[in-house]
């Protein structure tokens, strides 16, 4: 079954958050991620929207999604990212 990371993010350092941008999609061919949503226009129908950047990242199942982000490949990119930004990553289940 699919499995998204959806990624809430607020940047705190746009410069450095740009070098973080260019290295994530080198990190996930090897774990078969792909990009479903990558910034751009969003708005809150219901409540508040939790940040002004959404990410959504496809993966195969659950497993790979966490094998990516505590991947060596994503290491130097994740820490790029916390330093650039604050936000929430969660990992949840898609349906058959």
């Amino acid at each position: 079954m699919a499995a998204y990371v959806i990624a809430q993010i607020n940047v705190t350092d746009p410069d450095t958050y740009e070098d973080y941008r260019a290295l994530v999609p080198a990190t996930l061919d090897a774990y078969g991620g792909e990009f479903v949503v990558r910034g751009g226009d969003q708005e809150a129908l219901e409540g508040d929207a939790p940040s002004p950047r959404t990410v959504v990242l496809r993966f195969a199942d659950m497993a790979a999604a966490r094998a990516w982000h505590d991947s060596p490949e994503y290491a130097d990119a994740k820490a790029i990212r916390q330093s650039a930004s604050t936000g929430t990553l969660l990992l949840v289940d898609g349906v058959d």
